[in-house]
């Protein structure tokens, strides 16, 4: 045992971590945008070569049916996650109509405040249906611009072999699904204080093309002609100009026990609010959303953190939770890095897996009213005002520096680091870490900070940055690097999702406004 893998046991306060305890399991979602040769969002249906949005594993929507959803099994070998997401990318690249390409950035093509997005489709089943309806209740409640920003979700999980030991070593003696729900719990509070560092590192969103904000309150600065942006902003698209809603600004997320987080989400599903009442629920016997309360459903609450189930075909997200226990995270707070052909490398993995670990093993004390909105107000300046050297947090109601801030945090992470690399035989875990800190250092070496750089140095738009990133990607993807084996798993997929679709449709019993009753008394 070297010095410092003794010195990080002792920091968590634990007696070992085994080799098998390296083994997370990670699954990563990732949208992007199909947008013409032009660069103007696609208005074409679902390519269906692509299968069928309802039923791919792979390949979904998300919002609209230009924004395509890539979704990756979870696997316990990073490089196998990447390769799987990167296939993902080629064979959708190579059966894209019309030259469409992958948008690279967050913040999506030009767009006006009226700008014609086709809402996604999934067929005429009741689940299918419902899922449009829930995006036309946020089209009408929100608009569809904030709906068509991309994002990465990246889902964590602790290997099944740590739990029981884990439990043992914590000196708990609760039911092992109770344990790891507290400690799933755990993690979650750590990551919500320390989320601002995840923004300053790997923001990637610090412009925006002027037509995005039209007709809207903004406080951006104009860059050039086209664009708009914040001088030291690492990640608009979580601010005021994306995954925001007034509705839910002063609703108050506990996540101190399940029950009670579940329960929040519950009162606030079966809560009507007054301005989703006046859109209405129906309307020339068309439904404008699922219900009129403050939220339609649990994925409405915006959060960059979710507790996160396996849900069994027709069972509740939130029933889920309850009957089985948290089995992991998905993180919902990263942004698509365009000068990566993924949006996403080896070297963020290992560090969000470093960071999450810490999350987890730290000290952890529960969160109260007060923490929950400085914690919120901690981010929303991180957002606009991260790579300004002089920003000042909040931490417990006092005052510190952002860097000095970080570099603290990231000198403690250095424990989870070690622990990593040891049980992986590497020393990538505290490589990546060195990178992060080297960003603290320079925000030039952050993306947003590289892509401002890049847009000034070369006179480019932010338009112009994203349109060359999106055909360098495309040229980097499309052509070749699919086995015949491959290509032919994801065809067989794809067309499997189209039969499967059919056998939804063919089985419906109950009509819609019979479903979506039932759906909204539950």
């Amino acid at each position: 045992m070297t010095k410092q893998f003794h010195e990080s046991l002792q920091r968590y306060q634990i007696a070992e971590f085994d080799k098998s305890w390296g083994e997370i399991r990670r699954g990563i979602e990732k949208e992007s945008l199909r947008v013409s040769p032009d660069g103007r969002i696609s208005l074409g249906a679902h390519p269906e070569a692509l299968g069928s949005a309802l039923t791919n594993p792979y390949i979904t929507t998300d919002f609209a049916e230009a924004l395509l959803e890539f979704i990756t099994p979870a696997y316990t070998d990073i490089d196998e996650c990447l390769s799987m997401l990167e296939n993902i990318h080629r064979f959708s690249l190579q059966n894209l109509e019309q030259d469409e390409l992958l948008w690279v950035a967050s913040m999506p093509c030009p767009l006006s405040a009226d700008a014609e997005i086709p809402i996604a489709q999934y067929g005429s089943s009741n689940i299918g249906r419902m899922k449009n309806l829930y995006r036309r209740g946020l089209h009408n409640r929100y608009g569809s611009l904030m709906q068509v920003i991309s994002g990465l979700h990246y889902n964590f999980s602790m290997p099944d072999s740590f739990w029981a030991p884990y439990q043992k070593l914590c000196n708990d003696t609760q039911s092992l699904q109770d344990f790891r729900t507290d400690k799933y719990l755990h993690l979650i509070r750590n990551f919500h204080r320390y989320s601002w560092l995840l923004i300053y590192l790997f923001g990637a969103s610090p412009a925006a093309c002027k037509c995005f904000v039209q007709g809207r309150d903004h406080g951006l600065q104009e860059f050039d002609d086209y664009s708009l942006y914040l001088p030291d902003a690492t990640c608009l698209r979580m601010g005021n100009l994306g995954y925001k809603s007034e509705a839910q600004k002063t609703l108050f997320v506990c996540y101190n026990e399940l029950q009670t987080y579940v329960d929040c989400l519950y009162n606030a599903m079966h809560e009507p609010y007054a301005e989703y009442e006046a859109i209405g629920h129906k309307e020339n016997g068309e439904y404008l959303q699922i219900n009129t309360n403050l939220l339609q459903l649990e994925n409405e609450f915006y959060s960059t953190i979710r507790p996160k189930r396996n849900v069994k075909s027709g069972e509740r997200p939130l029933d889920a939770l309850i009957n089985g226990g948290i089995e992991y995270v998905e993180v919902r707070a990263l942004d698509l890095n365009p000068y990566l052909p993924l949006g996403i490398d080896s070297e963020e993995v290992r560090f969000l897996d470093t960071f999450l670990l810490h999350c987890l093993l730290s000290e952890s004390p529960i969160c109260n009213e007060r923490e929950f909105f400085e914690v919120a107000a901690n981010l929303a300046k991180v957002v606009e005002q991260g790579r300004d050297p002089a920003l000042v947090l909040m931490q417990e109601d006092k005052e510190i520096g952002l860097r000095d801030w970080a570099n603290s945090l990231l000198e403690d992470m250095a424990h989870s680091a070690v622990l990593l690399d040891q049980t992986h035989e590497t020393g990538s875990y505290s490589e990546s870490l060195q990178r992060q800190q080297a960003k603290v250092a320079n925000d030039e070496l952050t993306p947003s900070g590289r892509m401002l750089k890049e847009m000034r140095d070369s006179g480019l738009s932010f338009f112009e940055f994203s349109m060359a990133r999106s055909k360098q990607t495309r040229d980097h993807l499309q052509n070749g690097g699919l086995s015949d084996r491959t290509r032919e798993e994801f065809i067989a997929a794809a067309e499997q999702s189209h039969v499967r679709q059919q056998e939804i449709e063919a089985a419906e019993s109950q009509s819609f406004d019979e479903f979506l009753e039932a759906w909204n008394r539950s």
